[in-house]
């Protein structure tokens, strides 16, 4: 089998992704994921598509992360796991897409506006 290449994307955070049959192992950027996520909880949105797929420990995932925080990064991860799986077999698509797992979350950080603190808050009135 080959080296199946995707990407995912989670705020300003990027996850590259090189899948193929192996042993289960996932590596981020040269160390492993449950050193690198050292909560349970990212651990499991990473290992999320694996499971509903049962497939997990059939493939070695081998990750660049990029930009963004943690939870970020997990959530860029998850996302290109999931279009790799669905690349392999895309018989698992509805199951994928039933728990939310294939479609890019658009949400980002509003800019800050000039004359303002923030992007939404205002500077303090004076009336006097």
């Amino acid at each position: 089998m080959e080296v199946i290449n995707t990407i995912g994307r989670r705020k300003t955070a990027v996850a590259r992704i090189y899948m193929q049959k192996g042993s289960g192992q996932i590596t981020i950027n040269n160390r492993d994921y449950k050193e690198y996520f050292s909560l349970a909880t990212l651990q499991y949105v990473v290992k999320q598509p694996l499971i509903i797929a049962g497939v997990e420990g059939e493939y070695d995932i081998k990750v660049n992360l990029d930009g963004g925080g943690i939870s970020g990064q997990a959530e860029a991860l998850r996302l290109a796991i999931s279009r790799g799986l669905m690349e392999i077999n895309p018989e698992i698509r509805p199951a994928l897409k039933a728990k939310g797992l294939v479609r890019r979350d658009p949400r980002m950080v509003e800019r800050k506006k000039p004359g303002q603190p923030k992007a939404r808050k205002k500077f303090q009135f004076s009336k006097r």
